[in-house]
Parts: C-alpha cells; sequence; structure tokens
C-alpha cells in the first residue's frame, strides 16, 4: 500500500514589484509640474518682461541723473560757501580800509585845525622849531616822549634832518646832564629823523638814570637848509604824577 508523504512547505506565487512603475509615476508627475510652471510663466510672466525692463532701465535712467543732481548741488554748496568765505573776508578788510581812512581824516583834520592855529593871520611866521616836548612815564622805568617840530616861515618847503637831545637835571644835588646815547643805553645812538612840510610829532622812549631829577630837555636839529639847538622845559601831560 503507497505511503503518502506531508510536507511543511507551501508554495506561494510570487507577487509583481510595483515601486518601479511608482517611481515613473513621480518622476511623470513632476516633469508634468515643470511643464505647467513654464506655461504659467510663459502665459503670465513673460508679457510683463519688456514692461518690467522699460521700468528697471527707467529707474536706472532717473537714478543716474538724481546723483548727477546731488553732485551738482554739492558743488553748487561749495561754491556759494567758498563765495560767502570771500564775501566776508572782502567786507572785512573794506571795513578795515574804512576806518583807517576815517582815522586819517580826523588826523588831517586835527593837524589842518592845530596848523590853522599856529599859522593864523595875527601869528608871526616861524623858521623850524620845536613847539612842545612832553614825557610819560612807561612801566619798567623808562619814559615815552613827543616832540612837535614846526615850521611856518617857507611855506611848501619840506624840512628834512636828524634830531637828538639832551636832558638837564639835578642829581645828589648837583647840576648834571644825560646825553642822547646815555638815554638810549646804549654807544653811538643813530639820531631821529624828520621829514615835514608844516609840522611833526616825533616820538620814542629813553631812561633816566636812578636819583636823577629832569628839569629842561636841550633839543638838537641838524638839517640840510636849517639847524637848531632849542631848550624846552621838562613837562608832563597831568595826572602822570610828579618827578
Amino acid at each position: 500500500m503507497a505511503r503518502t508523504t506531508s510536507s511543511s512547505y507551501v508554495i506561494v506565487p510570487r507577487a509583481p514589484d510595483r515601486r518601479p512603475a511608482f517611481r515613473v509615476a513621480i518622476l511623470l508627475g513632476w516633469v508634468l509640474s515643470l511643464g505647467l510652471a513654464w506655461m504659467a510663466a510663459s502665459w503670465y510672466v513673460a508679457p510683463r518682461l519688456p514692461g518690467l525692463s522699460a521700468s528697471l532701465e527707467t529707474t536706472r535712467t532717473q537714478l543716474q541723473q538724481a546723483q548727477a543732481q546731488v553732485r551738482a548741488l554739492g558743488q553748487r554748496q561749495a561754491t556759494l560757501k567758498r563765495s560767502d568765505q570771500i564775501s566776508r573776508a572782502a567786507n572785512h578788510q573794506v571795513q578795515q580800509e574804512l576806518a583807517e581812512r576815517d582815522q586819517q581824516i580826523a588826523d588831517l583834520k586835527a593837524n589842518l585845525a592845530f596848523y590853522e592855529r599856529l599859522a593864523g593871520a595875527t601869528r608871526k611866521p616861524k623858521g623850524l622849531s620845536v613847539h612842545s616836548a612832553e614825557f610819560v612815564p612807561e612801566a619798567g622805568g623808562t619814559w615815552h616822549y613827543e616832540l612837535m617840530l614846526t615850521q611856518s616861515l617857507n611855506r611848501g618847503a619840506v624840512s628834512t634832518g636828524q634830531l637828538r637831545f639832551v636832558v638837564e637835571g639835578v642829581r645828589d644835588g648837583k647840576l648834571a646832564t644825560v646825553d642822547w646815547n646815555r638815554l638810549h643805553q646804549r654807544d653811538d645812538a643813530p639820531a631821529q629823523a624828520y621829514s615835514f612840510r608844516y609840522f611833526q610829532q616825533l616820538r620814542g622812549s629813553v631812561m633816566l638814570p636812578e636819583g636823577f631829577v629832569p628839569q629842561r630837555v636841550r633839543v638838537s636839529l641838524r638839517g640840510e637848509n636849517a639847524s637848531l639847538d632849542q631848550a624846552v622845559a621838562w613837562v608832563q601831560p597831568s595826572g602822570t604824577g610828579d618827578t
């Protein structure tokens, strides 16, 4: 009698692999989406590209124009600033010149008034002379002097020459004289030049010895057309102290 053999293995038919088909479907879908996107861009965006390009070019042109205007305005501002500085400097210089001219006019008027008093119709014309001499103490022990020289005899003629003076006074109870060199604290001190038509005021500073009391000034004028030796009193303007 034949025996029937049993087995624990079961034969199952293999199902087909669907993964390649799924991958193909995904790829097709991606390609389709790209096509749709390109079609949408061509339909919606492409017609507007010329207008956008024109707008971009217009914007660039406007930007360049604006930048050029900014540069021009900056240059104009710099020019105006420099012009204003020049105008201010010129105005300041004009004001200074006007002030100097006003001072010159005032000095000339004062000089004219002085000369009119000096050479009035009732006064007799005089040759070269020392009209006045004043001394004012300065800091450091020096004395500032102002000598007024005049002449009204030769109207229109110019008097030129050299001036020196000595100071006479008292020191230690004895008469004493301080010469030109000692007054200037140097050997061979140069004379002071003068040149004028009607009058001139000469100024300078001198030093007196300690303990010396000045009393008068002996002025020596040496010129081409006239020479003069004249003594005048030592005069201090009021309010400068006693000597």
